[in-house]
């Protein structure tokens, strides 16, 4: 089981991904991801996506302050993690594991039977959370391209 990081709680909802504190955790995470990777390996949904009828899109708050976001997409039969970002103040404070957490009790209430994600190779950080939530690695789904730059990743859902 993920750590609890019981010390620290945060409240983790469902958020609109326009609001002020939601958009600016959005933009600083585009920002790291087009300093990182080429354009045709970064994959993250603009705010208008995140918006749209299959995303249950979250944000953690620690009072009104946001530290992070992430998102469920709703795809068929499986659950795709999107949009997962934290502070960098707030890393290592269990923020991550908070929203993934979050999304993965969406996706069980939803009845899908897995969750799939792409991220990065070099986000070791990211790596780690996902390893320690059980997911393992697997190859391309959906539309995502066998990219030198991507780690794919699953998780069975019990």
């Amino acid at each position: 089981m993920p750590p609890s990081h019981a010390a620290e709680t945060y409240r983790v909802t469902p958020a609109d991904p326009t609001a002020p504190g939601t958009a600016a955790r959005l933009a600083e995470s585009h920002a790291l991801m087009q300093a990182l990777f080429a354009p045709e390996d970064n994959f993250h949904l603009d705010t208008a996506a995140l918006c749209a009828p299959d995303i249950r899109f979250f944000a953690a708050f620690d009072g009104e302050t946001c530290l992070g976001t992430g998102a469920l997409l709703l795809c068929d039969g499986y659950g795709e993690v999107k949009s997962m970002f934290v502070t960098e103040a707030a890393r290592g404070r269990g923020v991550a594991d908070a929203i993934l957490r979050r999304i993965e009790t969406e996706a069980r209430a939803q009845g899908l039977t897995s969750l799939k994600l792409e991220t990065g190779k070099g986000l070791d950080a990211a790596y780690r959370l996902y390893a320690r939530h059980g997911f393992t690695r697997c190859g391309p789904f959906g539309g995502y391209p066998d990219a030198p730059a991507s780690v794919f990743l699953h998780k069975a859902l019990s």
